[in-house]
């Protein structure tokens, strides 16, 4: 058996792919559109030796409410080379660090749709240090 994907349903496609592409680094893979069903799917990848998998962003034309979201999901993890680095980054860009890098080993921030991502250290944590250390949560994760 072999992981394939995660699918994630958007409400704004453009915004989902500033998050995942620009935001977090993922390259587009493909791209398939369906006029007769109203939707668009977009494959991401990471882009890492050995990594296939890779998230499926649904884009249902027509969805004009948010979807339901909830903690059962759980989440989507990336590892990172420098939490500090990265987090500091997503930061810059107008991102919300929902739970900081406190530890220099683990950090939460959402997609626009609101989907949880954990971003992990790679090998060892990194030695704690500010902003991080002092920062608290930011509601949920």
């Amino acid at each position: 058996m072999r992981f394939l994907h995660t699918m994630l349903r958007v409400r704004d496609l453009d915004a989902a792919l500033r998050f995942f592409v620009e935001d977090l680094g993922l390259t587009e893979t493909r791209r398939r559109e369906s006029e007769g069903g109203r939707y668009t799917l977009v494959f991401l990848a990471s882009g890492a030796a050995r990594d296939e998998a890779e998230i499926e962003l649904t884009y249902n034309w027509d969805q004009a409410d948010p979807y339901p979201t909830g903690r059962f999901f759980g989440h989507l993890a990336f590892e990172v080379d420098d939490i500090h680095a990265t987090c500091a980054r997503l930061l810059q860009r107008g991102r919300i660090i929902h739970r900081p890098p406190r530890d220099g080993r683990m950090a939460f921030i959402k997609s626009p749709d609101g989907h949880s991502v954990e971003l992990l250290q790679r090998g060892d944590a990194l030695a704690p240090e500010e902003p991080w250390v002092s920062m608290p949560n930011t509601g949920e994760w």
